[in-house]
């Protein structure tokens, strides 16, 4: 069974669910049935999967946004290591120049750092700039792995591939990985067996 080249031509939800699909080749089907395009891979292939098979959605719940208590203005204020992370905390060039004050030049923002900032309303600049420092360390760690989201099947394979194939090359990962990827398994993970995939062409 060959994956088919046109996403369109999908009749079902369990044959959609069974090939590997980028996110924009989901986006582009969801759009193309008129159905939302909004979420992570996963959510937009389960809602596409349900709309083959004619299954209702869900109603939508509205999300209540919580107002800021804080005023603190995060753009303008004087910065210090004293200064409390308040529930109005949002990144500006006001708090970049601190952190890159604090913390040297190659300070940026990132995911880990971001929801660490967002969690811990309460604490101070002062926390924060030693846990940028800690996620520095652990990033510099040669054995620490960061997280990889569920979607980015092929980042997680090539992780699991080259953690059992240390002496392979990228080209080869990628090779397995295509071959990989061209059979009706719904989730793409590496198994050992893969490296025999190409005799079963």
């Amino acid at each position: 069974m060959a994956r088919p080249n046109d996403i369109t031509a999908i009749q079902t939800g369990k044959e959609l669910k069974q090939w590997y699909w980028l996110k924009q080749e989901l986006v582009a089907f969801a759009k193309h049935l008129g159905i939302s395009a909004a979420g992570s891979k996963f959510e937009i292939l389960e809602r596409l999967a349900n709309a083959l098979d004619n299954i209702p959605a869900e109603p939508k719940t509205l999300a209540t946004k919580s107002t800021p208590q804080s005023r603190f203005n995060w753009a303008t204020e004087a910065l210090t290591t004293s200064t409390v992370i308040t529930d109005s905390y949002k990144n500006s060039q006001n708090v970049r120049a601190f952190f890159q004050e604090h913390c040297g030049a190659t300070f940026h923002f990132n995911i880990p750092f971001m929801d660490w900032m967002k969690a811990n309303v309460g604490k101070t600049l002062g926390d924060a700039v030693q846990e940028w420092e800690r996620l520095r360390e652990r990033a510099a760690d040669k054995k620490f792995a960061s997280h990889i989201p569920e979607g980015n099947q092929f980042n997680q394979y090539m992780r699991d591939f080259f953690a059992d194939n240390p002496d392979k090359t990228i080209e080869e990962a990628r090779h397995y990985w295509k071959l990989k990827r061209s059979l009706p398994l719904g989730r793409h993970r590496y198994e050992r067996s893969d490296l025999q995939l190409e005799f079963k062409k």
